[in-house]
């Protein structure tokens, strides 16, 4: 694999330390009306947050090569988690003076930024849940239910799967139900 993302939830609490590749450290949370205390974002946040650092980066590493002066570079993400298929909209600004075919390989560039492949490319979830210290062999999950034991392993789960879906409620708040 490439890179570990290690999240430890912070008791009493929907706050979770997040640690990344062993290095780097931040803190998620839930808003007020979700049972939260908003001393951070939401883990969902962080998705759209992370397309469009990536493509700011992706940007501004490929006109370092060519030499160009993109000037101040901002990328605005909006996300629609609740529509199907998910939806982004990005709006890229370049401060910079950039002729026409500057702009439109850029545009392919911003394209090929690496959260967006592995987006477009397709996300498999092989999922193992176990009990720290349980003797028992750990119980496989997978998204949709189409993950088999690992080879040697002797039991399939018997635990239920939980699902969990945000959803607004009658007021129009963002809530998590679990199915």
């Amino acid at each position: 694999m490439g890179l570990t993302a290690t999240a430890r939830s912070i008791p009493g609490t929907l706050r979770q330390e997040v640690v990344i590749d062993g290095k780097h450290r931040l803190i998620t949370d839930e808003p007020e009306h979700l049972g939260g205390e908003g001393s951070g974002p939401a883990p969902h946040e962080l998705f759209p947050a992370a397309l469009a650092s990536c493509i700011s980066t992706t940007l501004v590493m490929y006109a370092r090569t060519k030499g160009w002066q993109l000037g101040e570079v901002v990328i605005a993400v909006d996300y629609d988690n609740r529509s199907t298929p998910r939806r982004f909209d990005v709006r890229i600004t370049l401060g910079g003076e950039l002729t026409h075919d500057q702009l439109g390989r850029l545009s392919k560039v911003a394209e090929s930024c690496p959260v967006r492949r592995s987006v477009e490319a397709g996300i498999e979830f092989v999922e193992t849940i176990e009990l720290r210290g349980s003797q028992s062999a750990p119980s496989h999950l997978m998204a949709r239910g189409t993950h088999e034991p690992e080879a040697g392993s002797s039991s399939r789960s018997s635990l239920p799967r939980a699902r969990s879906t945000r959803q607004a409620d009658k007021a129009g708040r963002d809530q998590t139900v679990f199915t």
